[in-house]
């Protein structure tokens, strides 16, 4: 537990200092403050110069880091060993964003093997109703989608749709419930077919 290691009660010590200074305080104490708190990678940018915090700050969130074992934690993530302790398993979201081709072996097999197979699969699926082939139970080519999701299921997938809409089909109508409220379905699905 974080709140347990020797660090954590100098974080707490250290957000009494800072929690009422104000950004337009912190940008004024130090000019250079944007490109000391933000990451290029890439064609990723990540700017975290607006948050309330100093480069003590900073040491002291690595330092957390260092206790908490962190580095070892991600390696063995990585690894494919059982860190999902309530299902005695892996985290092998991790294995989906695998492009390397680098083989991640869990209990002695490759999981990456059956993964790209459902990738595959994913994709002629999809390729399929975008294109017209994939028939609904008219036997007309399905038009609509509704993703029925709580949590995790409706929150990836709606995040996924919204950044990628510049580049969807337009002819297709997609459509996100994210409860089990009857007014909800019936609202999001009443112009259907």
């Amino acid at each position: 537990m974080l709140t347990k290691l020797p660090i954590y009660p100098k974080l707490i010590d250290h957000f009494q200092v800072i929690k009422d200074r104000t950004l337009r305080e912190l940008f004024n104490e130090d000019p250079s403050r944007a490109s000391k708190f933000s990451l290029d990678f890439e064609t990723i940018f990540l700017d975290y110069s607006k948050n309330r915090m100093t480069g003590e700050t900073m040491e002291l969130l690595l330092q957390l880091a260092q206790e908490a074992g962190l580095k070892e934690k991600i390696e063995a993530m990585f690894s494919g060993e059982k860190i999902n302790t309530s299902e005695n398993r892996p985290a092998l979201h991790i294995a989906l964003r695998n492009v390397t081709g680098k083989p991640l072996i869990v209990d002695r097999v490759n999981v990456m093997e059956e993964i790209n197979d459902v990738l595959e699969r994913m994709k002629r699926f999809s390729q399929s109703i975008r294109n017209g082939e994939k028939k609904g139970y008219s036997g007309k080519p399905i038009k609509n989608i509704v993703n029925i999701g709580i949590g995790g299921s409706d929150l990836g997938s709606v995040m996924a749709y919204e950044a990628l809409k510049h580049y969807s089909d337009r002819k297709l109508t997609v459509r996100f419930i994210s409860n089990i409220d009857g007014t909800d379905f019936a609202e999001k699905t009443h112009d259907l077919n």
